[in-house]
């Protein structure tokens, strides 16, 4: 095989990798992954940041990181890691005028974010299953709006009542402050918030049909 004839079969061999590798990059669902406030859905995200990491730097609270993912689209995109530090909802946002694309869209106040949605795990939250705790009540900037309290007494029990929260999916912003707040660790923490609205309505739905017993021992 002459010098160059194996120079066309190399290109052609390291051309047909790089093309797999992309293909399946391309093929990584980020769409769960949760993004600063102003990002609309990640196919727009995406196509606007260019992961300059002016976001991350104008975030006063360090809230948010770069996606540290190996491969896929948006592997330096900035996320955030709710158990170690949740969105504060700046008043100014300055992660928003930050961004040189517009990949978070300006927003008119600090309520129009719509990060997520929060859905409390029902078996999971103590204070579902039998013990008084209003910290991601209490951890909302939009207490009494985002998330209330549906005071209810216990099933055959006269005496203990259950002061359950709950989450208005019209008004949470997904800032994920109930989660880093969260006293559950194990198996896992009691609250999640979810990107897409539907699949969250879906949970909160499904999670609110469940028959969670409680105790006050």
């Amino acid at each position: 095989m002459s010098a160059s004839v194996f120079g066309k079969v190399v290109a052609g061999v390291a051309g047909a990798a790089v093309a797999a590798q992309a293909a399946s990059v391309a093929l990584v669902d980020t769409s769960d992954i949760l993004r600063p406030p102003g990002a609309l859905d990640e196919a727009d995200f995406l196509s606007r940041c260019i992961k300059c990491g002016r976001c991350i730097e104008a975030c006063p609270y360090g809230a948010l990181i770069a996606d540290s993912s190996p491969t896929g689209p948006g592997t330096g995109a900035p996320t955030l890691s709710l158990r170690d530090q949740a969105c504060r909802m700046c008043q100014d946002m300055p992660c928003i005028p930050a961004c040189p694309t517009e990949a978070l869209h300006p927003l008119d106040s600090r309520e129009d974010i719509r990060m997520g949605t929060a859905v409390i795990k029902r078996e999971l939250c103590i204070a579902v299953t039998g013990m008084r705790c209003e910290v991601c009540y209490r951890a909302c900037p939009l207490i009494d709006r985002a998330i209330t309290i549906d005071f209810h007494m216990r099933e055959n029990d006269a005496i203990h009542s259950v002061f359950e929260p709950i989450v208005d999916p019209e008004v949470c912003t997904g800032c994920g402050l109930c989660v880093q707040r969260c006293v559950i660790s194990t198996p896992e923490v009691a609250v999640e918030i979810v990107r897409d609205r539907e699949k969250a309505l879906a949970m909160i739905e499904e999670e609110q049909a469940k028959m969670v017993s409680s105790s006050p021992f």
